[in-house]
């Protein structure tokens, strides 16, 4: 997303993006992956691809629409990974979090690093992780193999969101609120589909592992364009002797005038996660009891159904002046529905629930996050963005390794439902704080 610095404007990984004025390489000069990753000017001349604005705007954004979507093709698989690894509810929930702590610890360790080495090697970096982990991921036979295989998952999509979502803002330097919708969609999107075809592909033999190999494939095709790509030198190129000190782990900070929209925004992604966290780990055992199914394309439509509905949500935006609280609201309420539908035996109610939970989201989340993402310094834009989504991931592991924990010791049902009130009572607060502070501006 934003990225500006000053002077003249060139493409950074398929992005056009304002830069501090320096020599430009040569005609028909491109720089390779390697020569990025070593963080050296090209020494070789080599024809490139010189793609389109849209193309490299469609690159960016199937880049994390993929990745994200292999992260969650095991979301209908877990009933049958407990069966056959003899796993309870929390070791799901542990495998689960594997993912999203690796995610969150290479936000914070990494999250700049696309600054520097460049947006496309950062994003090669992430694909080439990202099919290590579904080979990890498919050829397990333990906890700890599923928790290996998530944890690469969770580099990969870690390098990625970054790099992805500061490409797709240097694409559209005029137009942040659209690069902010472009971003969200294909995250959300890229989740919210993966557990659906992850059903589909489980269908096929092999239902275990030919859903991981099958984004395998995906994965080593998407690389191609990648490694092609006319990708322009790094925004702030290391100097000097030790050129990767620059890639040395920073303190989170975020500039004083963003840390308002910043509190906001980590605070709406923080609940939208554990409520997202929740239908995607032990949300398909919940919803096949409450259903009466145990098809799995089923499940992974329903666990993706929040998802899918907060992505179309980035389609067809909602406004509005108390946009904000109002959605906020509709998730609150939405979520505690989702718990009473199991108490109400309404499979109807608990449909219903879902889609409105992701309209809610949706609205809320895209507002916040355009905020932030209009307030956060230009030069250092990849790195609050990586924060903000640190303490985002982390209400996918956190909150759901509480419930994993609550559902061994008091049944499933009854944890779900105090999770629910839990994180329905929260987005109420949330939306009445949002509406003292639009009445005040």
């Amino acid at each position: 997303m934003l990225h500006s610095v000053a002077i003249h404007i060139r493409t950074v990984a398929g992005a056009p993006t304002r830069q501090p004025s320096r020599v430009r390489q040569g005609k028909g000069t491109t720089m390779t992956v390697f020569s990025e990753l070593r963080m050296r000017p090209a020494t070789a001349v080599r024809r490139g691809w010189n793609a389109s604005t849209t193309t490299r705007l469609v690159l960016a954004g199937v880049v994390m629409f993929i990745l994200l979507l292999g992260a969650n093709l095991a979301t209908p698989l877990y009933p049958l990974l407990q069966a056959q690894l003899g796993l309870g509810s929390l070791g799901v929930t542990i495998a689960f979090a594997s993912y999203v702590l690796a995610l969150v610890a290479v936000l914070m360790l990494a999250g700049h690093w696309s600054d520097h080495i460049g947006r496309r090697a950062a994003l090669v970096l992430a694909v080439v992780l990202g099919i290590a982990g579904s080979l990890v991921f498919a050829g397990a036979g333990s906890l700890w193999m599923l928790c290996a295989g998530r944890a690469l998952q969770g580099i990969a999509v870690g390098l990625a969101t970054g790099a992805s979502s500061a490409a797709l803002r240097e694409l559209l330097p005029s137009r942040p609120e659209w690069a902010s919708r472009f971003t969200l969609l294909a995250s959300s999107g890229g989740v919210a589909a993966g557990p659906f075809i992850g059903g589909l592909l489980s269908l096929l033999p092999g239902p275990a592992t030919t859903p991981f190999l099958v984004h395998c494939v995906l994965l080593l095709l998407l690389l191609v364009p990648l490694w092609l790509l006319d990708a322009r030198p790094a925004i702030r190129p290391a100097a000097g002797p030790r050129p990767y000190s620059v890639l040395a782990p920073r303190r989170p900070s975020v500039a004083q005038e963003a840390k308002g929209a910043f509190a906001l925004a980590a605070s709406v992604g923080f609940l939208s996660f554990a409520v997202f966290g929740f239908c995607l780990s032990l949300g398909p055992g919940y919803f096949s009891a409450l259903v009466g199914t145990e098809s799995r394309p089923v499940m992974g439509l329903i666990a993706g159904l929040t998802l899918g509905a907060s992505a179309l949500s980035q389609l067809f935006p909602l406004r509005g002046r108390f946009l904000l609280p109002a959605g906020l609201s509709v998730l609150g309420v939405s979520v505690i529905l989702m718990a009473a539908a199991a108490a109400w035996h309404s499979p109807v109610l608990l449909l219903l629930a879902s889609v409105a939970a992701g309209v809610g989201q949706g609205s809320a989340f895209r507002l916040v996050f355009n905020e932030l993402a209009t307030k956060a310094e230009p030069a250092r834009h990849a790195q609050v963005i990586s924060t903000v989504y640190v303490i985002t991931y982390l209400g996918s592991a956190v909150p759901v390794i509480g419930l994993g924990l609550a559902s061994s010791a008091l049944g499933l049902e009854t944890a779900v439902t105090g999770f629910a009130v839990i994180c329905g009572t929260a987005a109420l607060v949330l939306a009445l704080l949002s509406l003292r502070s639009v009445r005040r501006a």
